[in-house]
């Protein structure tokens, strides 16, 4: 078996004695080939380099980013069923596709759930997601955001740039920094255009107490829009933070949008995702399951991002769900 291990050295937790450890344990059953990233991009190039000369897998040893870029590169063309399979070691802040393939959050421990799925080859297919924005397309492995959220990440990622560990704490200074420029007086509204199937374009439906309203309100506008692939969106600490309880890697995008981001709502239903299994509920929330479109528009512009990273203020964001789109290593 031939495998490329990717490596990010600046992600969060990615050390060189982790590295050395991985590089021995699997050139047991692999032939691997390790490449150091020299910057961003540099992932997605050797994901393709990979799709394009044989290798059988390719293992990611960095954050969520990492993961994502190396997704890009393996997909460059669109799925195909002979693309390398794609295993991850966690190795930044979070690691979230990691943890929702069921790999521990360590590194260590991660590497030898690893070489037991190798070894017994475990495998599945994932579904992923896909945007178009402003004559760009990428895939998506987990989550997108548009709004509030995403304003928070291009925060995050900017206090990072000046040299802060990547913390729940740094999330969180931002979210309230961000929130004291007063989101009721800049809000930008998010229309949302969601299909269900193929023949079924819908409107958002409200849910109240875990009943769902009609799925054909009039009110699409949300100032806050989160669309999951897997459980969780993210995590707080150690704490799941379930946007979208329902979202799995086996459906389509599941979303989670906010009518309005008043500090008593937010608070809420941060509080909802937090606590447990049932998810987001209220007047002020939005949730829909296993969608295969959505498109969202604001006017004039939005933030956006996507696995974690910022990619700017759009007008409009166009996201599909596409299933089975890649096979990974894991048990679960």
């Amino acid at each position: 078996m031939r495998g490329l291990l990717v490596v990010n050295p600046a992600a969060t937790t990615t050390t060189e004695r982790v590295r050395d450890v991985l590089v021995t344990a699997l050139s047991a059953d692999v032939a691997v080939e390790t490449v150091i990233t020299k910057g961003r991009g540099h992932a997605a190039e050797l994901g393709q380099r990979a799709s394009e000369t044989g290798v059988d897998v390719v293992i990611a040893l960095g954050g969520d980013g990492t993961v994502n870029e190396v997704v890009n590169g393996l997909l460059h063309g669109g799925p195909r069923p002979d693309a390398p399979a794609l295993a991850v070691v966690p190795g930044g802040s979070t690691n979230v596709f990691a943890r929702a393939l069921g790999y521990s959050a360590s590194p260590v421990e991660a590497t030898g759930e690893l070489l037991a799925n190798l070894r017994d080859g475990r495998t599945r297919l994932v579904g992923l997601g896909h945007a178009r924005w402003a004559g760009e397309a990428r895939w998506f492995t987990f989550c997108a955001g548009m709004g509030l959220d995403a304003e928070v990440v291009g925060r995050v990622e900017r206090r990072r740039s000046g040299g802060r560990p990547n913390s729940a704490g740094l999330f969180l200074r931002s979210a309230v920094a961000r929130y004291g420029r007063g989101i009721g007086r800049d809000r930008v509204g998010i229309n949302l255009e969601l299909e269900a199937g193929p023949e079924i374009p819908r409107t958002a439906a409200e849910t109240q107490d875990g009943a769902e309203e009609s799925a054909a309100t009039p009110d699409r506008e949300v100032t806050v829009a989160i669309v999951c692939n897997a459980v969780p969106w993210t995590y707080l600490g150690g704490m799941p933070v379930r946007a979208c309880p329902e979202a799995s890697f086996d459906t389509g995008l599941d979303l989670l949008g906010l009518r309005r981001a008043r500090l008593s709502s937010l608070l809420r239903t941060t509080g909802q995702m937090l606590a447990g299994d049932r998810g987001p509920h209220g007047r002020n929330v939005v949730l829909e399951h296993d969608l295969t479109r959505i498109r969202m528009t604001a006017a004039p512009t939005a933030p956006f991002q996507m696995d974690g990273e910022y990619l700017g203020e759009h007008a409009e964001v166009e996201l599909t769900a596409h299933p089975q789109a890649l096979r990974v290593i894991a048990a679960v």
